[in-house]
């Protein structure tokens, strides 16, 4: 299902569909440079520490890069 909108909510990056359904939640880290780095219709980046984990539409991880 393709990913709608992305947003940063407290301690977590949360993923909507379309229709405005939540796909998947995840952390976006606790340091002030964490969180959404940007998506798309079938990916997430996520900074987390010193890495940027992109997921895809179902929160699979696809591969993971040092910040």
């Amino acid at each position: 299902m393709p990913i709608g909108t992305v947003v940063e909510k407290g301690s977590n990056v949360i993923v909507y569909d379309e229709k405005g359904r939540t796909i998947f939640t995840k952390s976006r880290g606790s340091k002030t440079e964490d969180g959404l780095k940007g998506y798309t219709a079938t990916t997430v980046s996520i900074r987390h520490g010193s890495s940027i984990i992109t997921y895809d539409d179902k929160g699979r991880t696809l591969f993971t890069k040092n910040a």
